[in-house]
């Protein structure tokens, strides 16, 4: 197999939260909201949330919500470019709590990172670009 990249991620969420879910992945981290009137129509289970032109974040709404253990799933790391002070800044007064720091190595290699959690459980590492050296 010859893989490109990730397409989508997709998460469960409790189905009487969908506000929390806008509100931090639309509000909080500014991701575009999409397929939400197809979704409140009932012609799709799902909507989501646009990371980059071909990258999404899907998410379905179910009684079957089971919050995620550590166990089970670690985190989700996403490349912003944004400087992570800014970031790390802009949560905080906005009241997400950050979990931790560091600058870890991921496939495009090291930069800083702050990672926090979202109102489901799952956990998200937010990261700077990888900075090249000559």
């Amino acid at each position: 197999m010859n893989a490109l990249r990730i397409d989508h991620v997709h998460l469960r969420i409790p189905e009487d939260e969908i506000e929390h879910a806008v509100e931090f992945y639309q509000g909080h981290l500014g991701f575009p909201l999409e397929g939400f009137d197809e979704y409140e129509a009932g012609e799709t289970p799902i909507f989501h949330f646009r990371l980059t032109p071909d990258t999404i974040i899907h998410v379905r709404p179910t009684d079957e919500f089971v919050h995620p253990e550590r166990e089970n799933f670690d985190h989700l790391a996403i490349i912003l470019n944004e400087d992570i002070k800014d970031v790390k800044q802009e949560l905080e007064d906005a009241g997400v709590i950050i979990e931790r720091e560091g600058t870890p190595y991921g496939a495009t290699g090291e930069a800083p990172a702050i990672y926090v959690r979202d109102p489901f459980g799952y956990l998200l590492e937010l990261k700077e670009p990888v900075v090249e050296t000559a």
